[in-house]
């Protein structure tokens, strides 16, 4: 974090020139004023300055962003990265030559560097921060899957009247099966578990008794 001490003889002044040094705004900066100034007689004589410390917060999403790109040029991977920012909502989309080793098996790796750079923004940030990393349009991919994972699984618990449990699924791809089968009126669903291994449970809806989601 970069922190200048400036003076002048009123704090504006001495915040001012701070910030001039640092080239940034206010809303960027944490100010501190070390002391006080005092008016000399006549405003001339015994007069003290002003003296303050600004430091220039950290960007969560430059910061994030730079852990993103270290950690793909430690895995060897030359790749470009399209940021966009909406609210609270951080998008990363990678693109590149190797984005099958970004991916996965299943998206791990990719979940993986999601939860990671997710961690980093939040660190610099005053208000939580979601994160999404794509790569190659693998999220939208991954949604037509779980789409018809859900439709099959949902019919083998209709058919067998018993639960099917779901291998371990990020909390994220836990919420898509949520909601897509929400829309089927004879199945339920809740999690069990732990993290990082809370998995999915459909459910008929009349074997729901005495289970708590």
């Amino acid at each position: 974090m970069k922190e200048i001490t400036a003076t002048g003889p009123t704090v504006e002044e001495a915040v001012q020139s701070a910030l001039a040094q640092l080239n940034t705004s206010k809303d960027r900066a944490e100010i501190t004023i070390v002391e006080e100034g005092k008016k000399g007689l006549f405003g001339l004589f015994g007069s003290k300055p002003y003296i303050v410390t600004v430091k220039l917060k950290q960007d969560p999403v430059e910061e994030s962003t730079n852990f993103l790109k270290k950690v793909l040029t430690e895995m060897n991977i030359v790749a470009e990265l399209d940021v966009k920012v909406d609210g609270r909502n951080i998008f990363m989309g990678i693109s590149g030559e190797k984005t099958a080793l970004v991916i996965g098996k299943r998206g791990q790796t990719l979940n993986s560097l999601q939860y990671l750079t997710q961690i980093v923004a939040n660190r610099y940030s005053d208000q939580y921060l979601s994160v999404t990393i794509d790569a190659e349009g693998y999220r939208e991919k991954r949604r037509e899957t779980l789409e018809q994972l859900a439709e099959r699984l949902a019919q083998k618990a209709l058919k067998t009247k018993q639960d099917v449990h779901l291998e371990p699924m990020p909390s994220f791809e836990r919420k898509i099966m949520h909601a897509i089968l929400s829309s089927y009126s004879d199945v339920e669903t809740y999690s069990v578990g732990k993290e990082p291994n809370r998995s999915l449970v459909i459910t008929p809806k009349k074997a729901m008794l005495n289970k708590v989601k």
